[in-house]
């Protein structure tokens, strides 16, 4: 049988080959982004006692009710903004198919989607399989002059065709650490008023932002709130990533265009876990105090890595932190995440791996991304390996 692949560039993600490589050499892994401990016990006995109350069957298409107030009252708490929660908030498989979905809806083919270099890799993929035509623009790497990447506003304005439909933004971000600034959500704004494009918000480390620093989130300005999608994460939140679950909020009328993608592409999601996590979520401490739990963690890694020839970089928030490795290596990063995988047993990724051709001399910068989100022990004992190196 004779086809022609829709993503002929797409083959199995650096995470997977990453954390297979790791598991075949036994190795620590702090590549891929997901926790090595368990949510807590509190919220997977809400689950338990959500299936034995008979909550099996299929949910509401956007989601349970329950759930989706408690997302609208948070929002509000937290950024000033109210999502009606009948017409504007859906619960999604995931962040994954908020994006898949809110990408689906509103990206027509021929229509140019500008996208943040270095970025999540399933943004890509996501835009040509609607037809679309990605647009990257780089941020600046670290220099001399700043240990941050940072994002040139005005070259993204500068990149706003007649074509471009959708501009997406990842903050706080993966993988560099960088969070929004006031001054940011100035840029997005001019941007917005300047050219009516709509705004993606991929905000789903929204709880995880150090130094006492907000959460930018574009729900907090209404000329923003107006033209975006702003689309966060249980899976994050609550230490539950294999649960899947996320939601997105948007006006009304968007809201109901990602409706209609969504309810052909799952329908909906699981029901016991939505009952659990609308219960869950009553209690605003446990998302309140995760900067200050990860926080810790950050601090403990870049603590440890100082020791080492490795350099630990910046984290304004995410559970991931970057090391520049060229004290060590003149390897490229894919190479030299390999090296240090197979011949010192810390699986980490390369930061290359989030850029449009990982294999560019600009996307190369000596930097591995670590995540942080473990246990301390296991990062202890990576950090005694990379003493080694």
């Amino acid at each position: 049988m004779k086809f022609s692949s829709k993503l002929p560039g797409v083959g199995t993600t650096i995470f997977t080959v990453m954390s297979q490589l790791a598991a075949e050499h036994k190795a620590i892994n702090l590549g891929q982004g997901f926790p090595d401990f368990n949510p807590e016990t509190e919220l997977l006995d809400l689950v338990t006692k959500a299936l034995h109350d008979g909550h099996n069957q299929y949910p509401q298409m956007a989601g349970i009710p329950d759930l989706r107030r408690q997302i609208s009252d948070k929002v509000e708490a937290l950024y000033s903004r109210r999502y009606d929660a009948d017409t504007e908030i859906t619960v999604t498989s995931g962040a994954s198919e908020a994006l898949m979905a809110s990408i689906l809806a509103f990206v027509k083919p021929g229509d140019e989607v500008l996208v943040i270099e270095p970025f999540y890799d399933l943004y890509i993929p996501a835009i040509e399989l609607a037809g679309g035509i990605p647009v990257v623009v780089s941020m600046r790497a670290p220099d001399a002059h700043s240990a941050l990447y940072r994002v040139d506003w005005q070259q993204v304005l500068d990149a706003v065709t007649t074509k471009t439909r959708m501009l997406i933004v990842n903050f706080p971000h993966n993988p560099t650490g960088i969070n929004l600034q006031e001054s940011d959500l100035d840029w997005l704004e001019r941007i917005v008023a300047e050219t009516g494009i709509m705004l993606l918000s991929d905000e789903v480390y929204e709880h995880i932002v150090f130094d006492q620093q907000p959460h930018q989130s574009l729900a907090r300005r209404e000329s923003l709130a107006a033209n975006s999608i702003v689309i966060s994460s249980f899976g994050k939140t609550y230490h539950t990533t294999g649960w899947k679950i996320g939601y997105c909020c948007a006006p009304k009328e968007i809201s109901a265009e990602i409706r209609k993608v969504h309810q052909f592409m799952v329908f909906t999601v699981s029901s016991p876990m939505q009952v659990a996590l609308a219960e869950y979520m009553k209690n605003p401490k446990p998302y309140l105090d995760l900067s200050a739990f990860y926080q810790t963690k950050r601090d403990r890694l870049a603590a440890g890595l100082e020791k080492t020839r490795f350099i630990p970089m910046p984290s304004q928030g995410t559970f991931f932190l970057l090391a520049d490795y060229s004290q060590v290596s003149d390897l490229p990063e894919a190479e030299f995440a390999r090296w240090l995988t197979t011949e010192h047993k810390v699986g980490v990724i390369p930061v290359s791996a989030f850029y449009k051709d990982p294999n560019a001399n600009e996307s190369n910068h000596r930097l591995i991304r670590f995540c942080f989100a473990k246990q301390d022990h296991t990062l202890d004992a990576a950090i005694d390996r990379l003493s080694l190196v």
